[in-house]
């Protein structure tokens, strides 16, 4: 198949103004359409402000994507109901559902949420366990309006059509995630794939035999492999332009990078995050935001995109010519940043949102959401106005994107939310525990 090439700069200005949301919190990651005010506030029950609600089959975490007029979404499937342990707490324990799983894909029509074809990509019993709190089907897929890519877990790489038919596929090996500490405490992959330039990345950062590697996108020959020396990850990498370089960008504890997107090729390297990576890097004026926050280290750092060699510095909170800005104690454990304008916003998984100023790291306010007693893993999406932050009991809190802090409104969404949702020309589109919902005016 014929593939077209999308430089990084040309590929956002374009996926956004045509509503287009290709990959885990869209274009380069970024979590931001500003096409168009999404409301504030809507009512599930009494369906205001909701488009429409669609049931979805299965367990998964994996966020919905869009291309013009269809929503795509991959799950994960089995007879009866998966168990799902949401909450804050620090059971390790694995999900005891080694049985035949159905991975699936399937579109649904944007205006509408008629399911349009639901395929089956996989069947299969899973070859790694998942965490209570996870699924099989955790990675978010990517499109390029020509090709869907999805990583269903240890089952490998697959590549479909826009008709959802199988075009090629890869195995990449058990993807054996879990706490570093216990290895045989399994959670489950959840890193997704990007689309550049008739490539697919993959990170693939698991107990042994760690990775990233490209992939050709018209017949899935790999193209180059980098191995890696880390513990298990569960962020996606992320691709931006250093001058006239595309790099790519990682998260992780001992072995934060950049990689030139041409041949694999490291070109930074950053130790010193906290030991349970799981956000995604975030890129804005020219800075990669990093930030991780689970054991010693809770650090919030802005990388600038130029940067070269060894940029670890002599403490967890100082700066140097490649660290623009860092904060040692103000990271995040579960859910990637956004940046909406001159500010940074950081969520933790007990509900404590920090504003950073995007350039300087000076912080604006570091306030609460909610009780305190709800988790948050769902990374936070924006309309250019407002900034989103699901809870995992699909309690949705709305904060204005002025770097003042407010809750505008608290919304329900009736089921328990650990995807992250898309936005697309002022509709939010929300995968809760068993329907895709619409929000939008």
């Amino acid at each position: 198949m014929k593939t077209t090439p999308l430089f990084l700069g040309l590929a956002v200005a374009v996926s956004l103004s045509a509503g287009n949301w290709p990959q885990f919190r869209g274009p380069q990651a970024s979590g931001v359409d500003t096409n168009a005010p999404v409301p504030t506030r809507w009512d599930v029950e009494k369906g205001e402000n909701i488009r429409w609600r669609a049931p979805l089959p299965g367990l998964a975490h994996a966020s919905p994507i869009i291309w013009d007029d269809r929503v795509y979404v991959t799950t994960s499937a089995r007879p009866g109901k998966a168990d799902l342990k949401v909450g804050l707490y620090g059971d390790i324990a694995s999900a005891n559902d080694q049985e035949p799983h159905e991975w699936r894909l399937l579109a649904l029509d944007k205006a509408t949420g008629k399911i349009v074809w639901d395929k089956l990509g996989h069947e299969a019993t899973p070859r790694v366990k998942r965490h209570l709190k996870s699924s099989h089907c955790s990675s978010t897929p990517a499109t390029d309006g020509r090709h869907i890519v999805a990583i269903f877990g240890s089952e490998g790489l697959f590549c479909f059509d826009m008709q959802g038919q199988l075009v090629w596929k890869n195995d990449l090996g058990p993807m054996d995630s879990g706490y570093f500490r216990v290895p045989t405490a399994q959670w489950g992959f959840a890193s997704s794939p990007v689309i550049h330039d008739g490539k697919v990345v993959v990170l693939c950062d698991v107990q042994t035999n760690s990775f990233l590697a490209a992939f050709d996108l018209a017949e899935g020959k790999e193209l180059w492999r980098t191995s890696r020396k880390d513990v298990p990850t569960w962020g996606s990498p992320t691709l931006a332009k250093a001058g006239e370089q595309t790099r790519i960008i990682v998260n992780g504890w001992h072995h934060s990078g950049g990689y030139d997107f041409a041949n694999g090729q490291e070109i930074w390297k950053l130790d010193g995050d906290g030991d349970i990576p799981v956000p995604t890097p975030v890129v804005a004026n020219g800075l990669a935001y990093l930030t991780s926050a689970h054991g010693r280290s809770h650090p919030m750092r802005a990388i600038r995109l130029e940067a070269k060699g060894d940029i670890t510095p002599s403490d967890i909170g100082a700066t140097n010519a490649s660290i623009a800005w860092a904060h040692a104690r103000q990271g995040n454990y579960m859910q990637t940043p956004i940046v909406v304008g001159d500010h940074l916003y950081g969520c933790q998984d007990n509900g404590v949102l920090t504003c950073f100023d995007a350039k300087t790291g000076a912080i604006s306010y570091s306030e609460r959401l909610g009780s305190g007693s709800e988790g948050f893993t769902a990374s936070p999406v924006s309309d250019g106005r407002h900034v989103f932050f699901a809870s995992e009991v699909g309690n949705v809190y709305v904060v204005p994107a002025d770097g003042k802090f407010s809750v505008v409104a608290t919304n329900k969404l009736g089921e328990t939310c650990m995807a992250s949702p898309a936005v697309s020309a002022g509709t939010l589109f929300f995968r809760t525990r068993e329907y895709l919902t619409a929000v939008g005016k």
